[in-house]
């Protein structure tokens, strides 16, 4: 059995496996091996594979369970000791894997990992989905090194190191297997939006740390499977978030902090109606409710993760408002944010 599975998930994305494949069979190492996840697809992909590619393992859902149960299902099956998960639209160099399974073997404490993620049609700027590493603020908006919003820098070099961060992104993720399957894996009920945040929480709380390898960088296309002005993003960005904070955040201010994320949700869903888009607040209308119908069995998840955590330093949560700094005070770049709002432990890894 070899040392990394790579591995991608697929849902009707024949083009996407036409374009991006080559790249990332040409760049595997001898220790790496290709694996193809299907999450039911009715278009050709699965001819596409067995008769261009049939060297690659396939593993083919029943259903589309979107990003979340997609690869819980899919990974049961694997015994790798690594995965890397991988969308179906990132482009990859030679020597991207390397460095990571490097500085993951000497550092048996780092549970994930993500390289840099630069964007695949202009590759001298970094990608929306992860840029050089993901961090959290106070209300569990998450943001990037290279990132802030849709304030994308050129990577010029400056995020190259390899630094602890809060969450490493689902378009290319670094995972012990053996950590994944502990973990019983994604949130399903997260579908497809803030699973991978959610999961790096728990590595943490789980004793292990999550970096962002600077020596090593892919492209990915981007775009995702959900518009970003999609009433269903919004749902999921609102309704994922609330949970999130409800299974992780500790138990200090834990009270007073949902019951401001939920009076700032709804001052979000009325200038959403305020503008016109009325769709857009009744997705988060729709977000509270589901949260609501869904909060007793997270108050039980979270009472168990609590039990299970053997950490509560947990790295890279910015203690301040990411939305506050960047639109009231201008700040565009992670550079810009105050170090002091960051743990001692990502002022040393800087």
């Amino acid at each position: 059995m070899k040392k990394v599975a790579v591995v991608i998930l697929n849902w009707n994305g024949v083009k996407l496996l036409e374009e991006f494949l080559p790249s990332v069979l040409s760049s595997l190492p001898e220790y790496a091996e290709l694996i193809i996840a299907d999450n039911a697809s009715n278009d050709n992909s699965i001819e596409f594979l067995t008769s261009c590619y049939p060297q690659v393992k396939i593993i083919q859902n029943t259903s589309n369970g979107g990003f979340a149960k997609g690869y819980n299902e899919a990974l049961k099956s694997i015994e790798n000791e690594y995965l890397v998960l991988l969308n179906s639209d990132v482009e990859t160099p030679e020597k991207w894997i390397e460095p990571v399974i490097n500085i993951m073997d000497e550092n048996p404490k780092i549970g994930a990992a993500m390289p840099k993620i630069l964007q695949q049609k202009s590759k001298n700027h970094f990608e929306y989905a992860g840029a050089a590493g993901g961090f959290i603020d106070k209300w569990g908006f998450p943001f990037c090194r290279g990132r802030i919003f849709d304030t994308l820098e050129e990577d010029l070099g400056q995020y190259n190191t390899n630094v602890p961060i809060f969450w490493a992104t689902g378009a290319c993720m670094f995972v012990r297997n053996n950590l994944f399957k502990k973990l019983k894996g994604f949130d399903e009920f997260f579908f497809a939006h803030m699973e991978e945040i959610d999961l790096c929480w728990r590595i943490q709380k789980s004793g292990y740390l999550i970096y962002a390898i600077g020596e090593s960088h892919v492209y990915h296309l981007g775009g995702g499977t959900l518009n970003k002005l999609s009433p269903q993003k919004t749902f999921l960005n609102f309704r994922n978030n609330l949970l999130l904070l409800v299974k992780n955040h500790p138990k200090k201010m834990f009270l007073i902090k949902i019951i401001q994320k939920l009076l700032l949700d709804a001052i979000a869903g009325f200038k959403f109606l305020a503008e016109g888009n009325i769709k857009h607040f009744f997705a988060v209308f729709k977000a509270h409710l589901s949260f609501y119908r869904s909060l007793p069995k997270y108050l039980k998840i979270r009472k168990q993760i609590n039990k299970d955590s053997i950490n509560s330093e947990i790295i890279g949560i910015y203690n301040s408002s990411i939305a506050g700094d960047y639109f009231l005070s201008k700040k565009k770049k992670y550079s810009d944010l105050s170090n002091t709002l960051f743990s001692e432990y990502i002022n040393k890894g800087k």
